[in-house]
């Protein structure tokens, strides 16, 4: 979050190369598969509407910590002229689902130690805490810092005092006891640009916002008939189940 910050779709472009966004050699769309002409294109079926963020209750996060992902999100990916935000595209309820999979509890990961902060990437995970256990610690230390030094939560703090705190998370300077404060704020981050550009099966990138932003089609079955246009794709991104940008 540098002072001189790239347009937000520029570094939205950029950072999808980094997520592994979902994909899907056979869906079974059978109706998606692409034509030769816009014009000779099947009959898209009708949207389905997206979920409102407020219609979602998160199963793993308390009222405060909601309140935290919510205000945090909203500033990592704000809304603009450009188009949704974090909000609109449902990364709340991204981050909240990813708490109740074997990726949160660090199932897939071995977690016996010796753990060493310095160890090169390669040689795995280097932490007693898993990702759920992050989160948690990470808000609850937030808060504290924000209560001490603004005497209110984080999501009571105006944009550019949220902004503040968040750099000072990316930066690490909070030297929290329970969690390392840049290690919250990496994974923060990551997920809200996991979030934003999942598949909205995962809960996320509600309304196909984030890929539409970008130009990513999605989960279209073949395009094999555009490899050599050198033309714009005309047509708008597919989920894998089949639900229309």
């Amino acid at each position: 979050m540098s002072d001189q910050d790239n347009p937000r779709r520029e570094f939205l472009r950029k950072t999808l190369t980094l997520i592994p966004v979902v994909t899907v050699a056979s869906t079974g769309l059978g109706g998606s598969v692409l034509m030769a002409t816009p014009a000779a294109a099947a009959p898209e079926p009708a949207k389905r509407p997206a979920t409102p963020a407020s219609a979602y209750e998160p199963t793993y996060f308390s009222a405060e910590e909601w309140a935290f992902v919510n205000a945090a999100v909203a500033r990592l990916i704000p809304a603009d002229e450009q188009g949704p935000g974090a909000l609109e595209a449902g990364v709340p309820e991204y981050i909240d689902r990813q708490m109740n999979t074997p990726y949160a509890s660090g199932a897939l990961w071995f977690m016996q130690g010796p753990f060493n902060a310095d160890a090169a990437p390669e040689m795995g995970w280097q932490s007693k805490l898993v990702p759920k256990q992050i989160y948690r610690l990470g808000i609850a230390a937030t808060e504290e810092l924000c209560k001490k030094t603004y005497n209110s939560t984080f999501a009571g703090l105006d944009s550019a005092t949220r902004d503040k705190v968040l750099k000072q998370l990316e930066a690490g300077t909070p030297e929290f006891e329970s969690v390392p404060a840049k290690m919250f704020f990496s994974f923060l981050l990551q997920n809200t640009k996991e979030g934003f550009f999942c598949d909205p099966i995962h809960g996320g990138n509600k309304g196909m916002v984030g890929w539409t932003m970008i130009g990513f089609p999605g989960a279209r079955a073949d395009f094999m008939d555009w490899v050599e246009r050198n033309e714009p794709y005309p047509f708008p991104a597919v989920s894998i189940r089949g639900e229309r940008a």
